[in-house]
Parts: structure tokens; sequence; C-alpha cells
């Protein structure tokens, strides 16, 4: 059995003792509550087809016109696809007239011609005539003969399009569905438009290759921009009346700010109980967030000490933690130690595991404030998705939030399933100047304020940097001004005046006569096979950059007559006696030499067909750094080392041992368990000299304050990767000066890597933020520009 309540008495209910914000937030932020009796059952049962969903919808929608394919699928979803259900709720709210407000529109559920919509709290005229647009003129249809057809008031309609031809810049006019840079061309050429007649005419003499469609296309977009300044208007009203107290609670002196009482001890430094407060601020606003305090500065012990002051109060959870796997034994160390009055449950382990774990959640059988889990799981399948969306949590918190910056992506849609009252969002690195991503984390923390259908709206047209038209900076500038309460940033700079500087510095390594005469003659061979496409460039430049490194990344000292040879030999070997000869050379082919080295290694047959150590050692970089480590190891320092490639550090640990050096590993293969014992061993015992990582597996949520310098033995194309990198070191705790060290070798790919990089880092925009997060095999534009330029494409 189903049950609805109004959505303004939900709104009004939670915000009961906040009548000042009731009053500001009450219809924009309301939702739909739409709950159904269930029982605590393991399965829900599977999702209808596409094909099946679309024939509801479409179903829904002959019913109820004026709702968007996308309300009714949101409202479908939320009754788990039931349509008798849903058709039940929706006709209530038709039935008595009422006003369906969902993720903060509100939408007349009447097939009947729309009615004057009523004044609603936290808006004013102002704002309703800014509705004119939208609620007035549903279409200008041409006929034949240049005349029209109107509904409601065409003439607005018809004198807002005609000043948008006369006056759109190329750009704008290429928003328009269908109006290629040509078409838009054209239409400049035709103005002046003084005339609707002279407009219709223009566009509908077939000499110059137009349609009325364009007229369409226009009339869409000018909604869409109606659409997107009425939302920004009320947003900002919303912002403005936060911005007040949120600047008191940031500059109130510090004296005044208290931490919980039950934290075990520990105390606060004054920037993070400014965090602790401000979250309480929002918190008692019934609002979500954003700490975005820069890596280093303690994100995880403020987010602690907030849900510790929340337990103090009587708000005991539950509350729902979602990490990288990396961090995931760190949040469970560091919440025992901060706040062990916090009862922690760590959802993961295996299928099995998990499914009893879920039957002692569910049945109310294992006392917890707090369930920790990781990104993968909480997404992983159906039955765990399930969990979370049955559990009414108070916070979900989200660490390493930039992962949540595309809301097109699967994990994105999952995540929002989510059962949470509030939403608090963890990340050190800055919003960006990318609509998507700025929409994206609008709509995570407050997803009551946007629909579906006004979240396309915003980001419909999407383009380059290069090709942002006046209207899209316009947006990005709205979507910033609206986001700035709901987000507080500190860099260490500003916080941290007792915390030892980082000094960064560029060593540029002259690659080995042979590693440059392999570079060239790869380029030589790159330009001559590559056509410019996107995917190939990513190839390219993977290429390249593997060559840079070390040339054993290739293979070019096994030749085809070597591995043949190989091959043979291999059948001397007991594993390999029945094997056929041809079908191990073609295994061979697509290895590397440091492969076929190690693969020499473990078969006595060939060995000696083994690399020697001058070859193994042969790459720039490695002769660089073999002074640079002999050095600081006389000076006492500790040093993190970090490539992106795995295969390089298979070189490394062998270049290490070769000079005697300490040294542990981690990379993505290092298993969850093993992680946290290997960061503690480094840390406690002294004479490990060199920490040896994988950039994305060693560069977030780990603290190795116990080294001082920080090797990037190649960079990465995403400059904020590599700073996360740099920030194990430079944190709260670290009582040295923090050397950072990037290698780059001379006159490659990496010069222009470097280069963008520094770029980016300088602007604050990250080089891959046009790209989805989990596009992760794809290169930035201008990335790709680069690399055209380097081939002569």
């Amino acid at each position: 059995m189903y049950y609805l309540s109004s959505p303004v008495e939900k709104a009004c209910m939670r915000r009961s003792s906040h009548s000042n914000w009731s009053a500001c937030l009450g219809t924009s932020c309301a939702s739909v509550f739409l709950s159904r009796q269930t029982d605590d059952s393991e399965d829900e049962g599977p999702e209808p087809s596409w094909k099946s969903q679309e024939d509801m919808v479409r179903k829904l929608q002959t019913k109820f016109p004026r709702l968007v394919k996308e309300e009714l699928r949101e409202v479908l979803l939320e009754h788990d696809w039931h349509f008798e259900d849903t058709l039940e709720a929706l006709r209530m709210f038709s039935e008595e007239g009422k006003s369906f407000v969902f993720h903060g529109v509100s939408l007349s559920l009447s097939s009947s011609a729309p009615q004057a919509s009523a004044h609603q709290p936290g808006t004013s005229s102002e704002d309703e005539a800014s509705d004119d647009f939208d609620d007035s003129a549903e279409g200008v249809e041409l006929n034949s003969d240049g005349s029209d057809q109107e509904v409601g008031t065409g003439s607005l309609v018809k004198g807002q399009i005609l000043r948008f031809f006369q006056e759109a810049s190329l750009d704008e006019l290429s928003l328009i569905s269908g109006c290629s840079a040509k078409k838009a061309q054209r239409i400049v050429e035709l103005r002046p438009f003084n005339e609707w007649e002279n407009l219709v005419r223009g566009i509908m003499n077939s000499g110059n290759g137009l349609s009325t469609d364009l007229v369409q296309g226009c009339r869409v977009v000018l909604r869409e921009r109606d659409v997107v300044r009425s939302l920004m208007t009320k947003c900002e009203k919303i912002a403005n009346k936060m911005m007040q107290d949120v600047t008191q609670v940031v500059e109130r002196d510090k004296g005044s700010q208290k931490q919980p009482e039950i934290l075990n001890g520990k105390w606060l430094k004054p920037y993070q109980l400014i965090g602790q407060n401000w979250l309480t601020l929002l918190h008692q606003n019934n609002l979500s967030g954003i700490l975005a305090d820069e890596m280093g500065l303690g994100k995880t012990i403020q987010a602690i000490s907030f849900l510790a002051s929340l337990y103090q109060e009587g708000n005991k959870g539950p509350h729902l933690l979602t990490v990288p796997a990396s961090t995931l034994d760190n949040w469970v160390r560091e919440l025992n130690l901060w706040c062990p009055r916090l009862k922690v449950l760590v959802y993961y382990g295996s299928v099995e595991d998990r499914k009893y774990l879920r039957y002692d959640i569910l049945n109310r059988q294992v006392d917890y404030n707090i369930i920790i889990s990781t990104y993968a799981l909480t997404t992983s399948n159906d039955n765990d998705r399930s969990l979370f969306r049955k559990l009414k949590l108070e916070y979900a918190v989200f660490d390493e939030g930039h992962m949540l910056k595309n809301m097109s992506s699967l994990r994105y849609r999952h995540l929002m399933a989510i059962n949470a009252k509030y939403r608090l969002l963890l990340t050190g690195t800055p919003v960006q100047n990318n609509l998507l991503e700025l929409m994206s984390l609008l709509n995570f923390i407050m997803p009551d304020m946007f629909s579906s259908s006004t979240m396309s709206s915003f980001i419909s047209c999407q383009k380059s940097s290069e090709e942002q038209s006046s209207f899209e900076m316009e947006r990005i500038s709205h979507a910033k001004l609206i986001m700035k309460p709901f987000i507080l940033r500190r860099v260490k700079s500003e916080v941290l005046k007792q915390l030892p500087a980082k000094e960064e510095k560029v060593e540029f390594c002259a690659m080995s006569d042979q590693q440059q005469q392999l570079y060239n003659a790869l380029m030589q061979k790159l330009k001559g096979s590559t056509n410019g496409e996107k995917r190939e460039l990513t190839n390219v430049m993977m290429q390249l950059r593997k060559m840079a490194n070390h040339p054993l990344l290739h293979r070019e000292h096994y030749t085809t007559t070597k591995l043949a040879a190989m091959s043979q030999l291999m059948l001397k070997e007991p594993t390999h006696c029945e094997a056929d000869p041809a079908l191990i050379k073609e295994d061979m082919e697509v290895m590397t030499d440091f492969e076929l080295h190690r693969l020499c290694l473990q078969y006595p047959s060939i060995q000696d067909y083994q690399l020697n150590t001058d070859m193994l050692l042969d790459s720039g970089k490695l002769s660089l750094l073999t002074q640079l480590l002999a050095s600081l190891k006389n000076k006492g320092d500790r040093v993190v080392l970090f490539s992106q490639f795995t295969k390089m550090l298979d070189i490394l640990e062998v270049f290490l041992k070769h000079l005697k050096h300490h040294y542990i590993r981690l990379d993505g293969s290092t298993p969850m368990s093993d992680r946290i014992v290997l960061i503690d061993q480094y840390n406690t015992e002294l004479d490990i000299f060199v920490f040896l990582m994988s950039t994305k597996a060693g560069g977030l949520g780990i603290n190795l304050t116990s080294a001082n310098v920080v090797i990037l033995h190649d960079i990465d194309c995403n400059p904020y990767n590599d700073k996360q990198a740099e920030d194990r070191c430079h944190r709260v705790g670290q009582t040295r000066t923090v050397k950072v060290i990037k290698l780059i070798s001379k006159d490659s790919i990496e010069d222009g890597m470097l280069r963008i990089g520094q770029k980016k880092l300088k602007l604050e925009q990250d080089m891959t933020a046009s790209q989805s997060q989990d596009d992760e095999d794809s290169i930035p534009e201008d990335m790709a520009s680069l690399l055209k330029a380097s081939l002569g494409l």
C-alpha cells in the first residue's frame, strides 16, 4: 500500500523549527514523499526493460500531457515502476486540483489548459513575470503564406524570436538545434530582420538552405534561457539569505568555537572548528554542502567532528560514509581514534558476507551510528543498491566528492538514489570552470531544486571552452554564484601559517643516446600512420610517454628473429614441451622488452636472452635519479616515488635493488588489507628510504608525513592528480620542508604536458574537466591539439 504526503507539508515539517528558512526554501526545496510499505526482504525485483519503461511513460503522458517525460520517469522510479500506483498517485493530485511539486518545480497535472499559478513562498511578482514566456506561449507555427497561428501571447513570442535572430552572435545562433555554423553565418548575412515578415521570407526562401524548424528551435533556446534565468533568480535569493549567516560563522572569533566534548581528547585546529561550525549552520537550515578544503587540511577530521556534534545533540544517525577503497581502513582508524563513541559498521567483504550484513542491518540486529563502505560496493549490484535505498539515513558523506562531477554517469545516478536527508561532499579538488561539473555537484547536493528537464536545459548546449558563447559563460557565472554559500574552501597558505613550505622543482632529463634515437624513430613512425582522430591520438600519446620514460616499455631489442628462436627453445621447458612455437611467438610479440626480460629470468631455456644491467638502466630519468637519490639519502631525507605506470614501477624496483636502496611498494594490485599495514610500516620503520607508489593508488587519502621528498617520475595529464600525490606528504603533521621534484624528459611530449598543466593550475581549471570521470582512457582537447601540432597534423 502506498502513502502520498503533501510535499509542502513535508517541507514544512522538516523546517518547522526554522521559520525564516521555511519561508525561503519551503516550495523550492520541497520534494514529493512517495513511500511504500515493504518488508525487509532481500530483493526488490528486477527493473523493467527500457522498452517497458518507455511504454509506461508514453501511457502516462497521454493522461497528463502537461508533464514532460523526464518527470514522469522519475515519479515511476519513486514508485518502483508500478504503473497503477503511479497513476493513482498522479490522479489524486489532478482530481484535487493541486499543483504537484517535484524536485522543486511546480507542475500542473491537469490535462486542461494551464491555470495561472498561485504565488509561492520565496518568490515575487518579478519572478512570476520572468516566467511569462514559459507559461503563456505554446508555439508559433508558420503557414506557407508566411502568416502565423498563435497560441497564447504569440506577439510576445514573435518579438523575442525576431530580436534573437537579429542580435544573436554566431555562437548563440548555433545553440539552435539543427543550426550549423554555415547556417548561422547565412542568417547573419540575411540581416536586418526589421519585421516578422522579413524573417519569415528569408527563412522560407529555399535558396538560403534554411527551414522553418529553426524558428521552433529558436523558441526552445529562448525557453531554456528563460527557465535558467528564472531558476537562477530564485536560487540567488536563497544564496543571499545564506551568505550573511555563513560569513558570520567563518569570521567569528575562534575563541567562541567549541568542539564536541565526546571527541577522544583530541583538539581541532581553529580553522577546523570553523569548518565544523559551518557544517552545523548548514544543517540547522536543512541544507547540504561541499567541504572543499585543499588537500592536507583535515577534511576527514572535520567531518568526524561534525558527526560527533550531531551525536552529542541527540542525532545518532544512521549516517553513510562512502569512500574510495584505498582510504577505507584509514577512515575506520580515524573514527576510532577521534570518536570511539560513534559505533561504526564496515560494509565490506565478499558477496556472501554482504548478504548476511544486509540481513542484520535491515532486521536491526546490529547497532551502529555510521555505515562505511566504498564507492564500488554501494553501487555494485542490485542488492547493495537496494539496501541504501531502503535505509533511512540522516547524512550521506562522500569522500573525494569530485567523483560526482558527471551527472550522466551510471555511478552518479546510483548514488543519487541513496535515501539520505542530507548530503556532504568532501573534495580537495577545486570547482572548475565547466558547466556540466558545476551543475552536477549543485544537483547532487540540492536535488529538490532541480527537475531533470531543468538540468537538461541548463547543459543541453554544452560546448568546448573555445566555443562558449556569452550566454554559456553567463550560466557558468550564475552557477558558481549560486554554489558559493554551499561550498567552503580554504587553502594551506591561508590557514596554516605554521605548516612547513613546499618547494617545487622541475628536473629536465636528457634522454640517453639510444633512447633519443628510439624516440625520434617512433615519432616519425607515428606521423606516417596517424590521421588525427582522437582515439588514435590517445594511443599515440601513450606510446610517446612510455618511450620518454624508458625504452624497455616498448619492444625494440627483442626482434622478430629473436622471438622465433626463443619460442623454439621454450619447447625444452616441461610446461611448454607440447606447445605450438608459433603460438608462443605470437604471445611474445605483444610483450614489452622488460616483460620479455622477466620471462627470460623465469625459464632456464632462454636465460641467455636476458638483458644486461646497462640496458635495464639505460634511461635519462634513471641516470638523473641515481645521483638524486644518493644526495637525498646522505641528507637524511625520505622519499615517496610516484609513477603513473605499474610496468615502470617494475623497472624502478630493479633499479632500487641495484642501488641497494631499502624500499616498499604500493599500487592498485595491493590488497586493501595490506595497504594500511604498508603505510604504518613506512611511517614507523625509518630505515625504509623509498616508498614506491602508483599515482592513482597512492594519491588519495594517505598520510605519509614521515617522508619529506616527493618525486614524480612521470607527470599526469591532469595536474590535480599530481597535486593529490604531492599532498600525501605536505599536510597537517609535517614538520619539515617538503620538496616536490618532477622528472621531465627533455624535448619530448612531457615538455608540452608540463606547460599545459602549469597553465591549468594557474587558472584553477582541471585539464580533464570536459571529460567524465569515468572516461579515463581519453585525453583532453588541449592535449589532443598539442599532439596534432607535434605530429604535423
